[in-house]
């Protein structure tokens, strides 16, 4: 059995405890703002070209998803112990 690097499999839970809840948070936002607003009814100021509803849905859920991952990465760096901020080994 291949032995899975520290540092890697550090990085693929840390990307896992930032994705997950960031795209379950952008589900329930998506659903919540498009229960509000219909995207056939938004006008966009100096477009002449109306982008389809599909398009709006996708590209509010990535621009939400995004700004959730951001808040979760900040949550995880601020929650660092100093001693890996530092990164100083104190004996």
């Amino acid at each position: 059995m291949p032995s899975l690097d520290l540092n890697k499999s550090r990085s693929l839970k840390l990307w896992i405890l930032i994705s997950w809840p960031a795209f379950l948070a952008a589900c329930l936002l998506e659903a919540l703002v498009f229960a509000v607003v219909d995207p056939s009814e938004v006008h966009w100021p100096g477009q002449t070209l109306q982008p389809s509803r599909q398009a709006v849905y996708t590209a509010a859920f990535l621009g939400f998803w995004t700004i959730h991952m951001a808040f979760g990465s900040l949550v995880l760096w601020l929650a660092k112990p100093p001693r890996d901020i530092n990164d100083t080994a104190r004996d």
